[in-house]
Parts: C-alpha cells; structure tokens; sequence
C-alpha cells in the first residue's frame, strides 16, 4: 500500500538558458491588487505534467507550448508581470509586461524511467522544474516558470512553477487548460475573471468570529525537534473499497446521521498522524484545510474568478482525545470545521488579516490540501491528456495532500512526509 521503495535511478537533465516569453499583445501596465485571501499562501507550487503521444512526437512541443503561453498571457497578463510589496506592506503585482521564465530541457532516458511519479520526489522530479538561482525570496521569483523537457521516446514533460498568490488549485486548473485550449486553436472555455476587489477587506474590519487557524500552540510533545530528523515521503492509495470502509467505520456506532468520504479520510489521517508522532494527551492539535468560497459566498463568486476563492478553517483538539475517542469524534470535528464556512466567516477572515497580518500558525498542526477534485488529467496541447501528473515536492513538511489516482478517479493517493520513526508506525495504522 505504501510507496517506499527507494529511488536509485538517477535523471539527467539538460537545461537551455531561461527565455522570456511576453504577452503576444500590449496588455495592461501598473499595479494589480490582491485580495487577503491571496497574501496568506504565497508560496511557490512545483507540478509536472507528462505527455507522450503514440501519433505525434516531441520535436514541435517547445514551440506549440512557447507560442500558445504567450497568446494564452493576453487573457493571464498579472502572470507576466512581477511580485512586488505596495505601500500597505502587502504583496501586489506589477504588469509590467516582461513575461513569464520559460526553459528548454532534454532528458537522457524515456519517460517510463522516471517510475512511479505518485509521490513527491524533489530530487528527481525538481530536475524537470526551473528554480530561479539564487533567489532568496517569492519577490525574486517570477509568478510563472515554465521547463519543457523532452525525453528520448517521444514524450516531453511540462514543469510548472507557480506562485500559490496568484491563484488556488481550481484557479491554477483553468489557466493550465485555457493554455491547452490556446495551444489546440480553440477558445477558452473559462475566461478568466480578473477584479479581485470583491474580495477586499471591509473597512473599518469586522472579526465576527474566532480565528484558530492562526492560534499559535505550545509544543509540548517536541514535534518540532522530530521534524528536524530525516523525512520520509510515502504515498497511501485509498481505493473506492478502503473509502467507503471509513464512511461505514465513522457512522458505525450512530453518533453521526452522514459521513463524506473527505470528511472520514482526513479524520483517520489526522488521528493516525496524531498517535503516529507520539503526542503527549494534553498536546493541543490543530487540524486545517481550505474550503472553497465560490458557492459559500453571497453573491458566489463568478466563474473563472483569478484569484484564491479558498479560505482555511480549522479544528483543534487534545491529541488525547483524538486518540481515546470512537472515530466518529474526529469525523465530527471535521464536519463542525467545514459547516463553520459561511459568507460571514469568510468575510470575518479576510478582515481578521487586514487587521493582524498574521500567519497561520502550523506548530502541532496538519494542513490538508485537496487536489482530488483538480482536472489535472483533462489538461490536452495536442498531444491528449498527461500520461502523468502530480506535485513535485509538498509545499511544508506539515502538509498532507489528497490526490485522485486511477483511471475512474474514484481511488484517493494521500502523500505525505513524516520523520522517519513516526513513518513506521503510521504505516502501521494505514493497514485497514
């Protein structure tokens, strides 16, 4: 169930120099806001997406996907300018037009030697993204980085790095498919939504309710010093079988009318996690994960909307009580975490960081991300939909990350990384 196996096989990869690719037309110049919602997760996102047609090779791929980037940054222009901080200290772009980091790269081997992609794999699956050298913070780094790289059978990968201000996974979705779309001739589909400023602060702001998500908590259990020791990256495939098992296994004593699937899997991954990192019973934990905003806020949020619709809610709880108590305790929490989402707790939150600036604090926490939902297969250039794709590396070492594996996209991969003791015994725990 567990994909441990270490990687011996060793990628090699050559990189041309970084070109600049600009819109194809004059966009707008000058500075675009970014909403609260945005300045809370600018981090930097590494994906791959592998290609291989059995009809077509690689040799126009650069091309295709160079030509198709910048007709496609007309519609995305803030992607071809650069972060920068406004007068509020907040981050902010500025179009200035420059263009997006777009490398060209060759591979010694064929696409099937790279293995099994499934799992976060920073040494060999960064070598198909570009990292900026030397660059010190996200101010350096442009908000899109782009590395094509072509293998010897024929197929090609598209290495992706992005900064998480500029958009959240569905946001990121659409602008990789309206990329396709352009690189097949066609229209977009979902043009993109660019006025943030629905989403400003209100002003004066109006906290109407707690925000844990921001709590810091007192490390008794030294989860901190064991995050310090070598890190294991495993990756736990649930199928359609194992999932409806944990919905039957929360509902089986009759605290609870329903159960999600979401809702029973991130309660047994935050309660193993738990007993896995040996906390002590009186360990405060906090259990976070982003919920998506369109439908929730009021009016919803129009489709295509460029930006981070999600917004973080979160749960916390003794770690002894997560482990004491019959499982349909966890999948309550989780349920009482996601029913917190309304209109007005969202709005509460965006007001909460205009007035704090503050971080959320990820100290005995897990932070769950959801791409089982994300249409990472249904991206298409040409050349059909990616044989492969997935994360490069997890964005911090707290976070867990539920993918959708399969042909029917009904199975869910759960990666993570866990200090090595701690792995050992969560293996343990994910024998169901």
């Amino acid at each position: 169930m567990a994909n441990g196996s270490i990687h011996m096989f060793e990628l090699a990869v050559k990189q041309g120099q970084p070109t600049l690719v600009p819109p194809a037309e004059e966009t707008m110049k000058g500075l675009y806001f970014l909403s609260n919602l945005d300045q809370n997760i600018a981090v930097i996102v590494r994906t791959i997406y592998c290609f291989k047609s059995e009809e077509r090779g690689n040799e126009d791929a650069v091309q295709v996907i160079k030509d198709a980037l910048s007709k496609v940054l007309v519609h995305y222009y803030p992607l071809a300018g650069r972060l920068t901080i406004s007068p509020e200290m907040k981050l902010i772009v500025d179009c200035t037009g420059e263009g997006a980091v777009f490398v060209e790269a060759e591979a010694d081997c064929k696409l099937e030697d790279l293995g099994d992609i499934t799992r976060p794999d920073p040494i060999t699956l960064g070598k198909l993204v570009y990292d900026i050298p030397g660059a010190k913070n996200i101010l350096e780094i442009p908000p899109l980085v782009a590395q094509v790289t072509k293998f010897k059978c024929g197929g090609f990968v598209l290495g992706l790095c992005m900064n998480h201000c500029m958009f959240d996974g569905i946001g990121a979705m659409e602008f990789v498919n309206s990329w396709g779309e352009t690189a097949r001739g066609l229209k977009l589909k979902v043009p993109p939504f660019m006025d943030r400023s629905i989403l400003k602060a209100r002003n004066p702001p109006k906290l109407e309710f707690p925000h844990h998500e921001y709590a810091e908590i007192e490390d008794i259990s030294s989860t901190t010093e064991l995050y310090k020791e070598e890190m294991l990256y495993k990756s736990f495939c649930f199928d359609s079988e194992k999932l409806e098992h944990l919905r039957k296994k929360a509902l089986e004593d009759g605290n609870l009318e329903k159960c999600t699937t979401f809702e029973a899997l991130s309660a047994y991954v935050w309660k193993a996690r738990s007993k896995a990192l040996n906390m002590k019973q009186d360990q405060q934990t906090k259990l976070l994960f982003a919920v998506d905003g369109r439908s929730r806020f009021e009016p919803p949020i129009p489709e295509g909307y460029f930006g981070n619709a999600i917004v973080l809610t979160n749960s916390l709880c003794k770690a002894g009580e997560l482990v004491d108590n019959p499982f349909s305790f966890t999948v309550k929490l989780v349920q009482e975490a996601v029913k917190m989402v309304t209109d007005g707790y969202m709005r509460s939150a965006i007001d909460y960081f205009e007035a704090t600036r503050a971080r959320p604090s990820l100290t005995a926490t897990l932070l769950i991300t959801t791409w089982s939902r994300l249409s990472f297969h249904t991206t298409d250039f040409g050349w059909g939909e990616p044989v492969l794709s997935g994360p490069v590396v997890l964005p911090e070492k707290e976070v867990i990350l539920f993918l959708s594996h399969g042909k029917e996209r009904k199975s869910i991969n759960v990666l993570l990384g866990l200090p090595a003791p701690a792995m050992k015994t969560f293996e343990q725990l994910m024998q169901i």
